[in-house]
């Protein structure tokens, strides 16, 4: 590790290979705690490169929990975290909209990194019961329309990096991996990232691995088509700028998208959300989020054909009908 660090910190970067290499030995114990920090701690202080990041990723799903889903067709939705935005659970009740609208969603998720309140968070909080068997997974995809992987039972590996994150108390590289390693591989994702520079490095990767993909950043900062500001757009198809004005719905504030300030305020926000209670600044970014994700994987759909999809969901109850059958499922 002595003889990493010194490249590192002369400013030079890791391949592909050195970069997958290094991370497995990082996660099986081989270097110290020490030098694992330090590692870590290079990347706080410049930017990810392209190689660096793709062999990141493909040294966890490498260690991962492998999940083969019996479905050709599903949607990963979610988002790096760390825009520090605190808003609601914008992407889980985007996918149960999905859910609620007949497609396939295979959500991969975690803990809170910026919010009150992570997917994980949320799901457990309403009772259901984190599985890594993929028959259960299964019947939980088949029968209610999605399923939820929550990222520490498919990756073990990173337990052992776990209290290093913790001690640093700081945002890290791991933190920008985990849209990246959904354990089922999912060929179709929309992944909200916090910055620019970080859509263009999951542009260079998904480009390669998925049939289609959105990532999306709202350049007020936002992880999520907030509806506050353009929000920069990139596909398999290409790139472009979009805003409130597409969705034809109003533009509003960073406040309309409060999260609240316990886990409680956050289950109680998304559970009046799901059940089509919510104001209409919630209901038009729910319905906005989910509206690109059945974009996402009809691509040949008009936005405003899916967007009418969407909002059919959630006010006929479907996204909530999604939500109970996974619950029942536990």
């Amino acid at each position: 590790m002595k003889e990493i660090l010194n490249l590192l910190f002369e400013h030079k970067k890791l391949s592909k290979e050195q970069a997958k290499e290094i991370l497995i030995n990082i996660t099986e114990g081989i270097y110290k705690e020490s030098q694992i920090a330090a590692f870590i701690t290079v990347y706080l202080m410049r930017n990810i490169s392209p190689e660096e990041l793709e062999g990141f990723r493909e040294a966890l799903l490498e260690m991962c929990v492998d999940v083969m889903l019996d479905c050709e067709k599903f949607i990963d939705m979610c988002g790096t975290g760390g825009d520090g935005k605190n808003t609601f659970n914008i992407s889980t009740s985007a996918a149960f909209v999905v859910a609620g609208a007949g497609y396939k969603v295979g959500k991969h998720g975690n803990y809170g990194v910026s919010s009150t309140s992570g997917s994980s968070n949320l799901l457990e909080s309403l009772g259901y019961k984190f599985t890594n068997d993929v028959s259960r997974l299964n019947q939980q995809l088949d029968k209610s329309n999605i399923c939820f992987m929550h990222a520490p039972m498919f990756h073990p590996a990173l337990k052992s990096v776990g209290y290093i994150r913790r001690d640093l108390g700081v945002k890290t590289f791991f933190n920008m991996l985990g849209p990246l390693v959904n354990p089922a591989r999912p060929k179709y994702q929309i992944a909200g990232v916090f910055n620019l520079q970080l859509l263009r490095l999951y542009q260079n990767i998904l480009n390669k691995t998925h049939d289609n993909y959105f990532v999306l950043h709202t350049i007020d900062g936002f992880d999520e088509v907030s509806l506050t500001a353009d929000v920069k757009l990139a596909s398999k198809y290409g790139e472009s700028l979009i805003n409130h004005e597409d969705f034809k719905f109003q533009k509003l504030l960073p406040k309309d998208l409060f999260g609240g300030n316990t886990k409680e305020e956050a289950v109680n926000i998304f559970i009046r959300i799901i059940n089509n209670e919510a104001g209409e600044a919630q209901r038009n970014v729910l319905i906005a989020n989910a509206a690109l994700a059945i974009k996402c994987l009809e691509n040949e759909k008009p936005l405003e054909e899916c967007i009418a999809i969407a909002n059919e969901s959630l006010q006929s109850g479907k996204a909530k009908e999604a939500l109970t059958k996974l619950l029942e499922l536990n």
